[in-house]
């Protein structure tokens, strides 16, 4: 599908008007950050990149992330949904004939996945200092 006239992301987003431009942006570097852990490039579903958008989520912005999807208009899946399919419609993305927006439905739940699920990370332990010196 062709990008239809030269319509910038930022266009898009005055005219569907209920996402922040962050959110596109955020979906775009999910899907890099996806692809770059497969072996070879090929289709995702909306499942596995609603998998890739959490993972990255929570690696950036740790316990705040939902509250950062939140602040960009996401607090479902199927917002990804939303996105992705703006994204199609206006020649940014493209899909297979088989990818329906109803993919990324309920595919988790953001409390269960970003508040009850967050652990801290590991931190690092510094070297005991040696008494003696």
């Amino acid at each position: 599908m062709e990008r239809k006239e030269d319509k910038s992301l930022e266009d898009l987003v005055r005219e569907k008007g209920r996402y922040d431009v962050e959110a596109y942006r955020f979906v775009f570097e999910s899907l890099d950050h996806l692809l770059s852990k497969l072996e070879e490039r090929r289709h995702v579903t909306g499942a596995e990149l609603s998998h890739a958008i959490r993972e990255l989520a929570l690696e950036r912005f740790g316990f705040l992330a939902r509250t950062v999807l939140a602040e960009w208009g996401v607090d479902r899946t199927s917002d990804f949904g939303e996105i992705v399919f703006h994204l199609v419609e206006n020649g940014f993305m493209s899909k297979t004939k088989g990818d329906r927006k109803s993919d990324f439905d309920d595919i988790y739940d953001f409390a269960a996945a970003f508040d009850h699920a967050y652990r801290l990370p590991p931190q690092t332990k510094e070297p005991k200092k040696d008494p003696k010196k």
